[in-house]
C-alpha cells in the first residue's frame, strides 16, 4: 500500500501559529513524512527507524528548515508601516507672542505608502518563504533518498561478505577433496596449489569487503548525525519492491510534484506580486502629522496655554520615472530569467528519469539472470565435482566455474541493491 501524504501550505494566515511551534513543527512534520514510507511491512521496520532518525538528528535538514522559518519572518516584517517620526525642538532664545513666549515644541508624523504597497510586499514575501519551505521538503526528500541508497550499499557489501565466505567454505571442501585425490595418485600437487592461490585471493578480498563496510557503516551513522560505529540491522535478503505506476504517470508526478519545481512556481508567484509593488512605490506616498507648540506665561497670558496645534498632511512626489521603470523592468527580466529556469530544470529532471528508469529496467533484467546463472552454475559444480571425485579430471573447471558461480551470486545481490536504488531515486525525483 502507498500513501502519500503532503503538506502544501496555500495561506499563510497563520504564520504567527507556524513560526511559534519552531522545532516542534519540524518532527511533527518529518515523522509525518517517514510515517508514509512505501517499503514493504517486513522490510520496513528498520530503514524507517533510520530515516526517522534522519530527519530528527540531520544538521543539513535542520538548517533547510531554520531557513524556512527565517523567511517566515520576513512576512510581519515587510507588511508593517514605517516607524513614525516624533521631533522634539527646545527654543534657546524663546520667541514671543501675544498669548507668551513660545518654549519648545513636538512634532509626530507617520509615512502611509500607497494603498495596497504593504499588502503587494506581503505577498511578495509570503510566497518567498512558501519556495524555502519547498527547498526543505526537497532537501528532506534528498536526505531521505541517501539514506535508502546508502542502507542497500551496506545491504551489499554485507551480502557480498557472506557469498565470499560461502564460497571460501566451498574451496575448503574442494581441497579436502583435492589432498584426497593427490594422495590416491590420482591428481597432480599442482590442484592443491591451485586452490591455495584462489583461496587467498578471496580471503584478500573478504578483507577489502570488510574494510568497505566500515566505512558504509560510519558513512550511513553520519547521515542520522550519530556515533560512526552504530550497529545497524541489515536484511539477510533484500525485499523485492517494483514500481507501481507506469512510466509516463511517473514522468507525470515528477512534473507535477517535484520539489524544486515547485519552488520555482512560488518564486515565480513572489516575482508577479513584486512587479504589482514595484508599480505602487512609484505611486504618491501619504504623510500625516501634527505639531504642538507649548507656550509659556506671558504678560497676556498668566497660566500658559498651549497656544498652536497644527496638523499637517504631506505628500512624496514620484518625479524620477527611470527610477520605478527600471524597478519593474528588473523584474520582468527575472520572470523570464525564472521561467527558463523552471524549463530548463524540467528537461534536466526528464533526462534523469530517463537514466532512472534505465537503472531500474536493468537491474530488474539482472536479477532473473543472475538467478538462473547462479542455479546452472551451482549444478555445474555439483557434476564436475562428482566427476572429478571419480577420475580426477577437469579440476581447473571446477574453479573456473566456482569463480563463475561467486560472480553471479554477487551480481545477482548487487541487482537487488541497485533495483531497490533505483526505485528510490525515482521516488525522490518525485518528491518523495
Amino acid at each position: 500500500m502507498k500513501s502519500n501524504c503532503r503538506i502544501n501550505i496555500k495561506s499563510f494566515k497563520s504564520i504567527a501559529l507556524i513560526k511559534g511551534m519552531g522545532s516542534i513543527l519540524l518532527k511533527g512534520m518529518l515523522l509525518l513524512f517517514v510515517s508514509f514510507s512505501p517499503l514493504p511491512a517486513s522490510a520496513q521496520h528498520d530503514l524507517d527507524k533510520y530515516m526517522q532518525v534522519a530527519a530528527e538528528n540531520n544538521p543539513g535538514l535542520k538548517a533547510s528548515f531554520n531557513e524556512y522559518m527565517a523567511a517566515l519572518e520576513t512576512v510581519p516584517q515587510v507588511r508593517s508601516l514605517p516607524d513614525p517620526q516624533v521631533m522634539f525642538g527646545y527654543f534657546i532664545n524663546p520667541v514671543e507672542t501675544r498669548n507668551g513666549p513660545m518654549n519648545f515644541k513636538i512634532a509626530a508624523s507617520q509615512m502611509f505608502p500607497w494603498f495596497g504597497t504593504l499588502r503587494a510586499k506581503g505577498d511578495v514575501a509570503t510566497e518567498a518563504a512558501k519556495a524555502k519551505y519547498e527547498m526543505f521538503l526537497e532537501s528532506k526528500a534528498k536526505l531521505f533518498n541517501e539514506v535508502r541508497s546508502t542502507y542497500f550499499n551496506l545491504y551489499f557489501t554485507n551480502a557480498a561478505i557472506a557469498v565470499t565466505t560461502d564460497n571460501l567454505e566451498l574451496l575448503s571442501s574442494l581441497q579436502r577433496l583435492a589432498l584426497i585425490k593427490v594422495e590416491a595418485g590420482m591428481s597432480s600437487l599442482v590442484d592443491e596449489y591451485r586452490i591455495e592461490m584462489e583461496i587467498g585471493d578471496l580471503e584478500n578480498q573478504l578483507a577489502l569487503l570488510r574494510d568497505k563496510l566500515l566505512a558504509q557503516q560510519v558513512m550511513f551513522n553520519k547521515l542520522l548525525n550519530r556515533g560512526g560505529q552504530e550497529q545497524i540491522s541489515l536484511p539477510d535478503t533484500l525485499w523485492d519492491e517494483g514500481l507501481p505506476y507506469t512510466k509516463a504517470t511517473i514522468r507525470d508526478s515528477i512534473l507535477t510534484q517535484n520539489h524544486q519545481l515547485l519552488s520555482l512556481d512560488m518564486q515565480q508567484e513572489a516575482l508577479q506580486y513584486k512587479q504589482e509593488a514595484a508599480r505602487k512605490e512609484g505611486m504618491p506616498k501619504i504623510m500625516l502629522g501634527l505639531d504642538y507648540t507649548i507656550i509659556g506665561k506671558g504678560a497676556n497670558n498668566m497660566s500658559g496655554k498651549d497656544a498652536l496645534v497644527l496638523p499637517q498632511v504631506g505628500i512624496t512626489i514620484p518625479l524620477y520615472r527611470n527610477k520605478y521603470r527600471s524597478m519593474i523592468n528588473e523584474v520582468v527580466y527575472q520572470q523570464t530569467a525564472k521561467a527558463n529556469e523552471k524549463l530548463n530544470k524540467s528537461n534536466v529532471l526528464e533526462t534523469v528519469f530517463e537514466g532512472g528508469w534505465k537503472d531500474f529496467q536493468d537491474a530488474d533484467r539482472r536479477i532473473t539472470l543472475n538467478q538462473n546463472q547462479a542455479k546452472l552454475a551451482r549444478m555445474s559444480i555439483d557434476l564436475l565435482e562428482t566427476e572429478y571425485s571419480n577420475s580426477g579430471k577437469n579440476f581447473e573447471e571446477i574453479l573456473r566455474m566456482e569463480r563463475k558461480l561467486l560472480m553471479y551470486r554477487l551480481e545477482l545481490e548487487k541487482a537487488r541493491s541497485d533495483k531497490q536504488a533505483a526505485v528510490s531515486f525515482i521516488n525522490y525525483l518525485m518528491g518523495k
